[in-house]
Order: structure tokens, then sequence, then C-alpha cells
């Protein structure tokens, strides 16, 4: 696939097949790319833990918060939710700030899934302490990202009929999800 169609596919699901299992080799295959990335001031301070056991995948799922623009839905419902997760740390021993680094990394990962045909949501709307509790993380650690992976199952199109400024995402009456997209001539600023 070329960078411009994996980028396309690469939307925030939100709703997978949960009966189509994630491995454990998959996920590392995941992990090992962001190994490839640039890092701020070559520090790699970032560090990964994954989930893809459907009892610990319970226990990091609970800890989520879900589409907060689509004030009406709960999130996935059971045999909606994601098969995998990579939880993205940062280690405080090597360094106390991390951006860029997180979003790279996270980009980097779900690009990744999306050419072994897997969708993804990054999450950033986490119950910390709960979440620290659920996986045993040290203190050392700060909580920066979760992605929950697997198969969607759910349409996402990007959508040019309306403006980010309006609604940041809505779906339509047969649960396609439409995500607006500004204008090119709308971002590139020429001065």
């Amino acid at each position: 696939m070329k960078l411009a169609e994996l980028l396309r596919k690469s939307r925030s699901y939100r709703r997978f097949r949960e009966d189509r299992a994630i491995d454990e080799p998959t996920l590392v295959e995941l992990v090992g790319l962001t190994r490839l990335c640039p890092a701020a001031a070559n520090r790699q301070p970032l560090k990964y833990v994954i989930s893809w056991q459907a009892e610990q995948n319970a226990r990091v799922f609970d800890t989520l918060r879900w589409a907060a623009a689509l004030e009406d839905w709960p999130g996935p419902a059971p045999g909606e939710r994601p098969a995998g997760y990579i939880v993205i740390l940062g280690d405080t021993q090597i360094a106390e700030q991390y951006n860029p680094d997180p979003g790279i990394v996270a980009q980097s990962m779900m690009l990744g899934a999306v050419a072994k045909g897997l969708g993804g949501c990054m999450v950033g709307s986490i119950d910390r302490p709960a979440l620290r509790q659920a996986l045993h993380i040290p203190e050392r650690f700060k909580i920066l990202l979760v992605l929950a992976l697997g198969e969607p199952n759910e349409t996402v199109v990007l959508d040019d009929s309306r403006s980010p400024d309006d609604v940041p995402y809505w779906r339509d009456a047969e649960g396609v999800h439409h995500v607006p997209k500004r204008p090119l001539e709308e971002i590139l600023l020429r001065f």
C-alpha cells in the first residue's frame, strides 16, 4: 500500500470484530516498529505494555473513555471491543518530557496495523490510576496513550461536507462514522 492509502485507511475505529483475535507476535511486531522512529534528542524514553488476552483486555477496556462527541454512545458493546491494546509509557528515569515522541510512535504503529488489515484508536481519555493498578505499572512510568486495536467492524469515512468546527465527528442513520477534514486550501498557509 502507498502511504496516502495507508493514511486514508488509518481512522479512529471504535467498533471491532472482538472474535478476531490479535496475537502476541503481532503486537510485538507493531511495538518493534517504534525502534525505527525518530526520538527527541534520541533519548528513546518510551516503553510499552501489550495486552491480547481476554481477561487483561477487559481490565484495560474498563479504564478507557470512548468518543466524547457521541454523547449518547457509551462505547463499544460486548462483541465490538478491541482484541488488543498497546499502552505507551514514558520512562521518567530517562526523561520528563516526551513530546513529540508518543504521537510519532502511535501513528507508526497504527500505520503498521493498517498494513496488516487491522485498525485502531488512539485513546488519551484514560483513568490512569485505574490502568496503573490493573496492569501493575510501576510509578516511574507515566501513562501517555493507549492504542486500541482489532479488525474494524464499522465504516469510517472522511467527509468534506461539514467543518470540524461544527462537529468533530458524527454517525449517520446507518451507523457510518463521519470524520470532517479541513480542505487543503484552509490548512496550507502562504505568507
